[in-house]
C-alpha cells in the first residue's frame, strides 16, 4: 500500500507540547510509550482521532510533522477501520515539526490544522 503523504499530525496536550519545545524531542504520550511507537494521523484522520481519543480534554495542540525527516523510523500500519496510519518508531525531534498550534475549528466546524 502506498503512503498517503509526507506530513502527518500529532495531537499533544499543553504539557506534552512544552516538553517537545523545551527538550527538543518528544518521547511519546503514555499510550505511545505503552505501544512502542508514536501514534500519528494524516490530515484526513486527525479530526476523528481527536474526537475518539481526546474528547472532553482541553489545552490540546496539533503539531504538523514532516515524515521525510524521520526516514525509516516511520512505518505505515493498518489501524482504525483498516486505514493506514503513520507510526514513528523513535522519539519525535522538534526539527521534524513544521508548525504547531492549538486545536481550533474553522467556521464550518472542521478541524483547522496548523499550516505546514
Amino acid at each position: 500500500m502506498s503512503q498517503p503523504g509526507p506530513v502527518a499530525y500529532k495531537i499533544l496536550t499543553g504539557e506534552q507540547l512544552q516538553q517537545l519545545l523545551s527538550a527538543g524531542t518528544f518521547q511519546g504520550a503514555p499510550i505511545d510509550l505503552a505501544d512502542g511507537y508514536i501514534h500519528m494521523s494524516t490530515a484526513g484522520q486527525t479530526q476523528e482521532t481527536l474526537e475518539k481519543h481526546f474528547a472532553g480534554q482541553s489545552d490540546l495542540h496539533i503539531a504538523a510533522v514532516d515524515l521525510t525527516r524521520l526516514g525509516d523510523a516511520v512505518k505505515w500500519e493498518v489501524s482504525r477501520g483498516g486505514a493506514l496510519f503513520p507510526h514513528i518508531y523513535a522519539e519525535l525531534p522538534l526539527s521534524a515539526v513544521l508548525a504547531h498550534g492549538p486545536v481550533a475549528y474553522d467556521e464550518s466546524g472542521d478541524l483547522a490544522l496548523p499550516a505546514a
